[in-house]
């Protein structure tokens, strides 16, 4: 049995902790310096709980040494400094983060590194781009990559047609900070809340824009291997109107804990939702001119006992998966591990990553 910390014991943390805790193989220590979060951990006999300021680095990096490895689920501001105490504590180190810098430091603290560093393990960035690449390399030369993710409520009844589902903070820090894509295959950053577009997907309307750090390292792994890559989130229509209007009109760009503040009491969280997956890439094979998508749709389901949200279940999966392929010996030991490195075979086949099968195949996997 391998023992490894989970930091931060909000709905997410608690998720990967049971999830993994169910398996037998792991013992999960719970770390947060709010002891009524941890309160709310789910009682199992392979979960405990442990009352720590991550802001202590000494304390940290002494409660995350003798672990297979940390997992952070914490707000991303304060994931580098975990990733500081893991290469200290010569821990393996992955992390849910949707924030560009922190990646990047994160990848030059692996740099030479005994243990190996895996950030963005959840679904976008994470899983989304597992897919992608997946796509891309059926191609013999590429065109166009195009990633969309969404985390939507099944019944929107409100403006915005949105409830909140997961971190307000990296709600925010989304629609707020610039955004990386491909455009005539430069590396290149461009405004969040713009391009908007809308498709259709199973006689269901969405929108889309740019939001920050969906593209995860993908982007610069295939800078100049494509024309044209982006990630947008899906939203239903409306929503980017009024967020805009938000950030803008009323400058909460500059104020974000206002925003943070009338996100979390004005709009109602909810179990009952939606993660809308789908990726379209474009390119040449033998000659033609093709086209290869993947399109899903995740629901909320009971996993190991208890009601889980979609967004609980695929971020929680992504990051367990991968955990599982590295302590498996199918990832990298030591150093960066970008999410393109795994391979989508290896990925579903894993225990956590059926969560990503259709729902029938899932439901069976989340007794």
């Amino acid at each position: 049995m391998k023992t490894v910390m989970v930091v931060g014991a909000g709905k997410i943390g608690g998720a990967i902790a049971l999830m993994l805790a169910q398996t037998g193989d792991y013992a999960v220590v719970v770390a947060d310096r709010a002891e009524a979060q941890l309160a709310k951990i789910d009682k199992h006999a392979a979960i405990s709980t442990l009352a720590l300021d991550i802001a202590d680095h000494a304390s940290l990096v002494a409660a995350l040494r003798g672990k297979f490895a940390v997992l952070s689920a914490a707000p991303f501001n304060l994931t580098g400094a975990i990733a500081e105490a893991a290469l200290e504590a010569g821990t393996h180190y992955l992390d849910l983060t949707e924030d560009v810098a922190t990646t990047k430091k994160v990848e030059h603290l692996a740099a030479g590194a005994d243990s190996a560093f895996i950030p963005q393990c959840g679904l976008a960035p994470g899983f989304i781009s597992i897919v992608a690449n997946d796509l891309a390399k059926r191609f013999d030369t590429l065109d166009s990559v195009r990633m969309r993710v969404g985390a939507l409520p099944q019944y929107p009844s409100n403006a915005l047609n949105y409830n909140l589902t997961w971190s307000t903070d990296g709600l925010i820090n989304e629609y707020i900070e610039p955004c990386e894509a491909v455009v005539e295959g430069r590396l290149v950053t461009v405004p969040a809340m713009e391009e908007r577009e809308e498709f259709s997907l199973d006689g269901v309307t969405y929108e889309a824009f740019n939001t920050s750090g969906g593209l995860g390292t993908l982007a610069k792994t295939l800078e100049g291997k494509v024309r044209t890559m982006n990630y947008r989130t899906i939203r239903y229509p409306g929503h980017q109107a009024i967020i805009k209007a938000l950030l803008n009109d009323l400058n909460l760009k500059n104020r974000r804990d206002v925003l943070k503040d009338l996100f979390e009491n004005a709009l109602p969280a909810t179990m009952q939702d939606v993660v809308v997956i789908f990726v379209t890439v474009c390119g040449w094979r033998e000659g033609r001119y093709m086209q290869e998508t993947y399109a899903n749709k995740i629901y909320a389901a009971p996993v190991a006992g208890r009601m889980m949200s979609a967004i609980q279940i695929t971020t929680a999966a992504g990051i367990a998966a991968v955990l599982d392929l590295l302590a498996g010996g199918k990832l990298p030991g030591k150093g960066f591990v970008r999410q393109e490195e795994i391979a989508l075979a290896d990925f579903l086949d894993n225990r956590f990553g059926r969560f990503y099968a259709p729902e029938t195949t899932r439901l069976k996997s989340a007794g």
